[in-house]
């Protein structure tokens, strides 16, 4: 990096943090809370940063710790609804037959790593994980993007290990279907 950061730099990543902190916290104030905490705290450590990552990869990791800490605060008040609009669907039947095989072999996707390297890439797979519905999306990211254990992710929000089992899977295959139709196309990138 070349030279210390400028404090301004950190207002600009507001946008993006706060569509991860209302993912995840589905609450307008307390995610806008969480970023101003974020900000604040990187504020406070920006002698700190030494520029190994991207400043939005450290001021997300900054959000990822606040949004555990504001679940972990309001855990007892929330609890996952569980009538949500997730209905009992067959993801899995659509992509395997009845001997656990591919029905139909999925397209080659190319060179992964090329394609994760790319924004427009991100791009899609937000689109893709707002078309998820919300409870899904929210444990997917919880367990995937921040990296927080089942049990952890179980008690905060007041569901049972299998129900959270269920929920990756059908945001795994949703993201995989989603994804199979507007990003890994072939010859269409």
């Amino acid at each position: 990096m070349g030279g210390p950061l400028d404090p301004r730099d950190l207002e600009r990543h507001r946008k993006d943090l706060m569509r991860f902190a209302m993912m995840q916290l589905g609450d307008r104030a307390r995610a806008e809370d969480t970023v101003q905490e974020t900000l604040i705290a990187a504020l406070q450590g920006i002698g700190k940063f030494a520029g190994r990552s991207s400043v939005r990869s450290w001021l997300t990791g900054i959000l990822k710790h606040k949004i555990i800490d504001a679940m972990r605060q309001s855990r007892r008040e929330e609890s996952l609804d569980q009538n949500e609009e997730e209905q009992p669907d067959s993801d899995g039947e659509a992509f395997f037959g009845r001997n656990g095989r591919y029905a139909e072999r999925p397209a080659d996707w190319g060179d992964p790593e090329a394609g994760l390297s790319q924004r427009r890439f991100f791009e899609i797979f937000e689109r893709c994980m707002e078309g998820l519905p919300k409870s899904t999306a929210r444990v997917f990211a919880m367990r995937e993007v921040m990296g927080m254990e089942t049990v952890e992710i179980c008690v905060a929000l007041g569901i049972s290990a299998s129900n959270c089992g269920v929920l990756l899977y059908r945001a795994r295959m949703r993201l995989r279907d989603c994804l199979g139709k507007t990003w890994f196309v072939r010859g269409e990138r």
